[in-house]
Formats: C-alpha cells, structure tokens, sequence
C-alpha cells in the first residue's frame, strides 16, 4: 500500500510542471545531404598510338609508338581523374 502511494505521489509531482498548457510547435530545421548528378563533359579516349600500329611494323616503330602511347595514357588518365574530382 506505501509503495502504491509513492508511485502515485510521484506520477502526480510528474505532471505537475506542465502548469502552462501545451507549448507552440517549434521549427527545427533539419540539413540532409542531397545527391545531385554529376555535369561534367565526358572524356573522349583518345586513338592511342598503339592501336593504329600496323601488324608488320619494326620494333623500332613500335617502341616510339609504346612510348607514345605511354604519354597519351597518362594525359587521358589525367583529364578522367579531373572529371572525377569535378564531381566530388
């Protein structure tokens, strides 16, 4: 019986701080991230030095077209990681 006492004595002291009535509804503004799609240009792959090779070239033809090539690669990887980057 003293424990239902209690618990009611402190469901009562409970309620009472509500004294005022209901509060106004406040804003909360909220920020979510939202993804948006990328607009960059599309990179065009370039005609690599390599792939017009003829099938009967010297090796002296294709060593200055696997060096080329090599040149053309590293341009072409840097302008698609500058369209990745734009995105980010």
């Amino acid at each position: 019986m003293k424990r239902l006492i209690a618990v009611l004595c402190l469901a009562l002291a409970g309620c009472a701080g509500q004294v005022d009535g209901p509060s106004e509804p406040q804003v909360v503004r909220v920020e979510v991230p939202v993804q948006v799609p990328c607009r960059t240009e599309r990179v065009q792959r370039p005609v690599f030095a390599v792939d017009v090779l003829p099938i009967g070239a010297s090796i002296a033809e294709q060593m200055r077209a696997l060096r080329a090539d090599r040149l053309q690669r590293k341009g072409y990887e840097l302008r698609l990681e500058a369209a990745v980057e734009a995105c980010r």
